[in-house]
C-alpha cells in the first residue's frame, strides 16, 4: 500500500470533518440574500482557483439561479488591464467596469486569501477593499489562515490546515468540495444536476 495514498486521503477526510458547518450555513444566507435582491455573484481566483472560478460560475448560473462572472474568464480583457494598468488592480478594476454594487457580492477562491504586506495576490486585496468600498458583500473559500479575505469576508469557509505539505491541493479540492455543497444545497439549488434528474 502506498503511504502518501493514505495520508493524502486520510486528510482529506480530516479536513471534511473539521470544515466550519456554520461558516457554511453563513456563505448559503448571504447567497440567498445576493439572489433575491437580484444581485450578481463575482467569483476571484488566481492559477488553479481560476480554474475553479470558472467552473463555479457555471454551477451558481446552471443549478442555483444567480447571475454569476468569473474576471478570468475573458482573457483579452485581463491580459489588457494587467499589461496596461497592472497585474495588482486587474480585479479592482473590472469590477469597477461591471459596475459593482450593494446588491452584488464578490466570492474569492485562493489558498492563502491574500496579504498586501508580503504582496500575495494583492489583486484579491484591492478587489475586497473595492466591494467593500461599494457595499457589496464578500465570501470565499480559503485556507491557511484565511488571509485578508477572512479577515474582511462577511461569510467566510476556511479549509483546515491538516499537513503543512498538502495545503494547496487541499484547498484548492475543497473550492470545489465547499461550492458543489452550496449549489446542491435546498436553500440554493434551483434546477437539478442531469445524471440526478435522469431515470
Amino acid at each position: 500500500m502506498d503511504a502518501f495514498i493514505d495520508q493524502f486521503l486520510q486528510s482529506a477526510i480530516e479536513v471534511t470533518n473539521k470544515l466550519d458547518k456554520t461558516a457554511i450555513h453563513e456563505v448559503v444566507s448571504l447567497l440567498v440574500t445576493v439572489r433575491n435582491r437580484g444581485g450578481r455573484l463575482f467569483i476571484l481566483g488566481v492559477g488553479g482557483s481560476a480554474g475553479n472560478a470558472s467552473h463555479a460560475v457555471n454551477d451558481f448560473r446552471k443549478l442555483a439561479g444567480i447571475e454569476a462572472y468569473a474576471p478570468t474568464d475573458n482573457v483579452s480583457e485581463l491580459t489588457a488591464r494587467t499589461n496596461d494598468e497592472g497585474w495588482h488592480t486587474v480585479f479592482a478594476e473590472w469590477l469597477k467596469g461591471s459596475h459593482l454594487n450593494k446588491n452584488d457580492a464578490i466570492f474569492i477562491f485562493s489558498v492563502g486569501g491574500g496579504d498586501a504586506e508580503r504582496n500575495i495576490s494583492p489583486n484579491l486585496v484591492y478587489a475586497i477593499d473595492y466591494a467593500k468600498e461599494v457595499g457589496a458583500a464578500v465570501t470565499g473559500v480559503v485556507g491557511r489562515d484565511g488571509g485578508y479575505t477572512k479577515k474582511k469576508a462577511d461569510a467566510c469557509v476556511v479549509v483546515p490546515t491538516i499537513l503543512p505539505n498538502l495545503i494547496t491541493p487541499l484547498t484548492e479540492a475543497f473550492h470545489a468540495v465547499v461550492w458543489h455543497l452550496l449549489v446542491s444545497h435546498p436553500d440554493l439549488q434551483t434546477k437539478s444536476t442531469k445524471w440526478e434528474s435522469t431515470k
